[in-house]
């Protein structure tokens, strides 16, 4: 359930991605914390329990964002966390492997303010 002022955790090594992720979430109110990749992700949520989505890149260092949505769906401590599954390609196979897996939805980017009502839904 989302907090007084939600939390996103966004993943995604592209600078310029989180730039405008950022600023659109920001421009709701929604704290937003960003990683550069899977593994740093993970620490983030190992140490901190205040997330209230996930939103991360597809193609990702260290393992895919698939991957990342497996191992939050796995921890008994995590698997309460939406994910939101981001990305430039369509690929009908990743986005079924992705919703299938558990993902609330694959979207493409770049993130704009009309996609931010359905992400917060999810919350």
């Amino acid at each position: 359930m989302a907090t007084q002022t939600p939390h996103i955790l966004l993943v995604d090594d592209c600078r310029v991605d989180c730039v405008v992720a950022s600023f659109t979430l920001n421009s709701f109110n929604i704290r937003v914390t960003i990683a550069g990749d899977a593994m740093e992700a993970l620490e983030f949520l190992d140490n901190n329990n205040g997330v209230d989505l996930i939103l991360t890149e597809y193609c990702i260092p260290d393992m895919t964002g698939y991957d990342l949505l497996r191992e939050v769906k796995e921890s008994p401590k995590l698997k309460h966390i939406p994910v939101v599954i981001t990305c430039t390609d369509v690929i009908p196979e990743r986005i079924i492997e992705c919703i299938e897996g558990g993902a609330e939805e694959y979207m493409i980017k770049p993130l704009k303010v009309s996609d931010v009502p359905r992400i917060l839904s999810y919350m």
